[in-house]
């Protein structure tokens, strides 16, 4: 087992990992900017090493400066977490080049998987079902290119292969209007991501967002952690996520978590990853894979009993999954509020000075969040500050106690999307369970209008 693990991220998810590795004996080293100099996770560190200035570009997402600090505090394997550098390739390639361990896939599995045009054609290959679209890339011909809407079916959505984070997306409904949404998307996708690429898939009207998450180690076995629910999103961001899936039949969950677990030893996955569905009409479509830990991966330990990132430091490390599909047993239920900086209904950034910080508690009750009082929160990154996650016997209790919960938070100094949530936990659709992907922003669009 490592003696020393860098993390390579910050925020909550630093906290996270610390915490992990405290609980195994292991020491660690994180790394901050300038602007995260008063952080918990800065403070509570074996070691921390100050990476650069405010800017990512200058720090968290400086491969050259990440590596060096690993070089100076002789840490082993580097944790990215989530976001930044975590689903980088060439990061994962230079950080074991390097002589560390990459606690996430190997390189190459975070190629295949993060191009959308050779994720789908590995996941036909593996047997799990995929939205129609086209076959890879899209061709230049104008002609092809209005045959293959025509033989999809109206409306088609048309999608950068480097895409991600609900980026590079544009939805058509009518031929007139093909040819010069897919052009704009490409020099779209050009410009962000490096990559002019683009496919067309059916654009499904009201589906869910269904994720399952899988486990794998080096020695091809893998194993799913159920699914999470993450279907209450704004502008492609998830804000409330579940587990498991409400009103879905468990046969349907096996049977695809049973093909994602298959699909992982077919292409030699090893550590933690998400696979992302859209759900509609009893039936499941692939849409991408994250190859890393997620925001939401609480919820799964919650209803399992598995800590993933403890799992993800013992697959790293070389070691065999410690539990067998036929070991893990779905327990009761389990939801989670993302807290963010931010105005709760106009939804800009809300950066500056927590005054007062009260953390909820009780049963059932976890909370992940890096804050404290007197704490600054910093305008240079993501605006997410923490998470409540509540579990029950049932969703009915899980959502009793997310209320009180959510009743018991003081966050003050800062403007929070806490009154939002509130709202949405006694939304009587919430409350009965099965919202689609596109409820939270007509329903956003509702309260609006008054």
């Amino acid at each position: 087992m490592f003696k020393k693990i860098l993390i390579a991220n910050r925020g909550e998810i630093a906290l996270r990992v610390q915490r992990a590795c405290r609980e195994m004996g292991i020491k660690a080293v994180v790394v901050y900017s300038e602007a995260d100099r008063e952080a918990k996770y800065v403070k509570l560190a074996d070691e921390a090493v100050c990476i650069g200035p405010a800017p990512s570009g200058q720090s968290y997402l400086s491969m050259p400066a990440i590596i060096s600090a690993a070089e100076v505090t002789d840490a082993e394997a580097i944790h990215p977490g989530y976001g930044f550098l975590s689903e980088n390739a060439d990061f994962a390639e230079r950080v074991e080049k390097s002589g560390f361990v990459f606690i996430g896939p190997t390189p190459e599995s975070i190629r295949l998987m993060g191009d959308k045009v050779s994720a789908k054609q590995a996941m036909i290959r593996a047997g799990v079902p995929t939205v129609p679209g086209s076959d890879g890339a899209l061709p230049d011909d104008p002609t092809e290119i209005k045959r293959i809407a025509r033989s999809i079916g109206y409306p088609v959505i048309i999608k950068a292969a480097g895409g991600g984070g609900g980026r590079g997306m544009r939805v058509v409904h009518t031929e007139a209007a093909l040819l010069h949404a897919v052009q704009t998307t490409k020099s779209e996708a050009a410009a962000a991501f490096n990559n002019p690429e683009v496919y067309m898939e059916k654009f499904l009207q009201n589906p869910r967002h269904i994720e399952i998450q899988v486990l794998a180690d080096q020695h091809r076995n893998a194993v799913y952690l159920f699914e999470r629910d993450c279907s209450m999103q704004r502008r492609h961001q998830k804000v409330i996520e579940e587990a498991p899936a409400p009103g879905i039949p468990r046969r349907l969950i096996e049977r695809i978590g049973d093909r994602c677990a298959a699909a992982c030893k077919k292409i030699g996955y090893r550590g933690a990853g998400t696979f992302e569905f859209l759900y509609e009409n009893g039936e499941f479509y692939f849409i991408e894979m994250n190859t890393r830990v997620q925001v939401e991966h609480p919820v799964t330990e919650m209803i399992t009993g598995i800590d993933i990132v403890r799992t993800q430091i013992l697959v790293a490390a070389g070691e065999k999954l410690p539990f067998t599909q036929r070991q893990l047993q779905l327990r009761g239920h389990a939801i989670e509020c993302r807290i963010n900086a931010e105005d709760p209904y106009k939804f800009t950034p809300s950066p500056g000075r927590i005054t007062a910080w009260h953390a909820p508690g009780g049963p059932g009750v976890r909370v992940d969040s890096h804050i404290y009082s007197g704490y600054t929160v910093p305008p240079h990154y993501d605006s997410m500050v923490g998470k409540i996650i509540v579990h029950g016997d049932t969703r009915e209790q899980a959502l009793a106690r997310m209320r009180g919960a959510l009743a018991e938070v003081v966050i003050e100094g800062i403007k929070t999307n806490v009154p939002l949530h509130r709202e949405l936990m006694v939304d009587a659709n919430f409350e009965a369970g099965g919202t689609n992907i596109h409820y939270l922003e007509s329903w956003l669009a509702q309260r609006e209008r008054g």
